[in-house]
């Protein structure tokens, strides 16, 4: 077999990790990993972290934990925005009502 030519970095892509994991489980891994130049233990942590985490698994460092924490800190944030929006919408019924209340008063900072 004939080792195919895709970069002149080592490092694969992670289309090109979803391409040979997708070929290994259609052709046999030995073909496949022969014909990419992969070695069996790269090929099997990539299956096991596209396994376990999907496609943020590939990315550089990135671990279960790590994940985790994102999507942790992504819910903290979003649930920050709301309260935040809240807060604001609060604001702008206690002026509106103020001015209600108190038409004639001329404020000094508006």
């Amino acid at each position: 077999m004939k080792k195919e030519e895709t970069k002149k970095s080592p490092r694969k892509t992670k289309e090109e990790k979803l391409k040979i994991i997708k070929e290994c489980s259609l052709h046999g891994v030995r073909e496949t990993l022969d014909k990419y130049g992969v070695y069996p233990a790269t090929y099997y942590s990539w299956k096991r972290k596209f396994e376990e985490m999907g496609e943020e698994g590939f990315a550089h460092g990135m671990t279960k934990e790590r994940l985790r924490k994102i999507k942790e800190l992504e819910q903290e944030v979003d649930l920050l925005k709301q309260l935040l929006a809240e807060k604001e919408l609060e604001s702008k019924l206690k002026d509106e009502l103020l001015k209600k209340k108190y038409p004639k008063v001329k404020r000094k900072y508006s």
